[in-house]
């Protein structure tokens, strides 16, 4: 698998059950059904992955046989933000793996000629009040709708990332930059192609878990 950047701001997942699923969601005899399982199954590790750093509070639980030390989330409540339509795909799973977390929507329509992204939907809270962001969005190709995303969040969750698009990231939010931002991603992929397509990708994300509309 090509390499490519792979720093503290992006994390390329390398573990043998990625690996296996990421393979057979390349596939192009794979159907939308089992494209959605396997879209879901790399949400859960990658969110695993991805909220590693999220603060928990210590407690104390009883069990059948006494008391037991714990720890729970920390408030705030973590917010789960799939940029519709393909990051749904990626929401089960991640509220799954982060049971306490609440959802926003970002609507993103890409235009297919200049590839800049243009907002149609948004419920993102004007005031995050310090909580952890996670943007659900499975391709990170050009960079145009995560650089959109994450001028108002924080981290994203991404089956596939291109190197163009981590360079683009990097450039709108160098290290010194007050927004932190973290990828958190299944492969880092070769290129993009003319038409801003991961390659070798696997194909239209969209496309292939609802069908072309």
């Amino acid at each position: 698998m090509p390499s490519g950047p792979n720093d503290e701001r992006v994390h390329v997942v390398d573990h043998p059950l990625v690996a296996h699923r990421l393979t057979e969601l390349r596939s192009a005899d794979t159907g939308p059904e089992r494209f959605r399982a396997l879209a879901g199954e790399l949400a859960a590790m990658l969110a695993y992955e991805a909220s590693r750093a999220l603060t928990t509070r210590p407690t104390e639980v009883i069990t059948p046989l006494g008391a037991a030390p714990g720890a729970r989330l920390a408030p705030p409540d973590p917010l789960v933000v799939p940029v519709l339509r393909a990051g749904l795909s990626l929401l089960d799973a991640t509220l799954t793996a982060v049971p306490t977390a609440e959802v926003a929507l970002i609507g993103l329509r890409r235009d297919e000629h200049t590839l800049v992204p243009s907002l149609y939907c948004d419920t993102v809270p004007p005031e995050l009040g310090g909580r952890d962001v996670f943007v659900l969005d499975p391709m990170l190709a050009t960079g145009g709708t995560l650089e959109t995303v994450i001028g108002m969040l924080t981290a994203a969750i991404c089956l596939l990332s291109a190197p163009e698009g981590v360079s683009r990231l990097e450039s709108a939010f160098p290290g010194d930059d007050p927004v932190r931002i973290r990828v958190v991603t299944a492969a880092m992929d070769e290129r993009l192609n003319d038409r801003g397509y991961i390659i070798p990708g696997l194909g239209d994300a969209g496309d292939r878990l609802f069908g072309r509309i």
